[in-house]
């Protein structure tokens, strides 16, 4: 069977801190709300775009469904203004498909704006299978989009590995019976989940998955 390596997207192949942040204040600028820091907001970010809003308007009441709308559309304004890929994450994710293995992607933002992030940045035609967080699976740290993404690409969990910066992807990756790498250098945090590696870079992890 085959090898797989499943990616979180936001905190561990890029950095989408400032355009996540400048899309929640100009949803909470809708409200006449002050703006929250990028430390603040970067807290908020792994749940989810409704968990997200939630988190973000705290306190002061609004219409969820109309602020999930405000917060994507700025958003989706946004998210190209300064968001990066962490450095080696280009060449790395090439070089782990040249070296036989399947990727996919899991992330709790909607497809169309995973697509379109990874087309800005010429990787989305490395991807077998890209799940976002509007698809018909729960998402992280439930299993099944992993599972579904191993089923497509006739790849074995225990010789696959699950990328992620935050407890929901170490959680989906060990329900799923992956292993679990996790992304020290992202802005996600662990509460207390395991894992089989940690790495304090891309570079780091692909050299463990390429020299074994």
């Amino acid at each position: 069977m085959n090898k797989c390596v499943i990616f979180d997207l936001d905190g561990t192949l890029i950095d989408s801190r400032e355009d996540l942040t400048a899309g929640v204040n100009l949803m909470r600028a809708e409200y006449n709300l002050p703006p929250l820091s990028l430390k603040t907001v970067s807290t908020y970010v792994g749940n989810g775009i409704r968990k997200l809003t939630q988190r973000s308007l705290e306190g002061h009441p609004a219409e969820l469904d109309e602020a999930i709308a405000h917060l994507h559309r700025h958003y989706q304004k946004n998210m190209l203004e300064k968001t990066i890929l962490y450095p080696g994450v280009s060449e790395g994710v090439y070089m782990l498909r040249s070296a036989g293995w399947k990727l996919g992607l899991v992330s709790n933002k909607s497809e169309e704006l995973c697509r379109g992030l990874l087309r800005h940045f010429h990787l989305a035609d490395c991807f077998s299978m890209i799940v976002g967080g509007d698809a018909k699976f729960p998402l992280k740290p439930d299993p099944s989009s992993l599972l579904a993404i191993l089923r497509e690409v006739s790849a074995a969990a225990q010789k696959s590995w699950m990328l992620g910066d935050n407890y929901t992807d170490m959680g989906a990756g060990r329900r799923a019976g992956m292993k679990c790498c996790f992304a020290a250098y992202g802005f996600g945090e662990l509460r207390g989940e395991s894992y089989d590696l940690s790495v304090e870079s891309f570079p780091d992890f692909v050299s463990t998955l390429c020299l074994n």
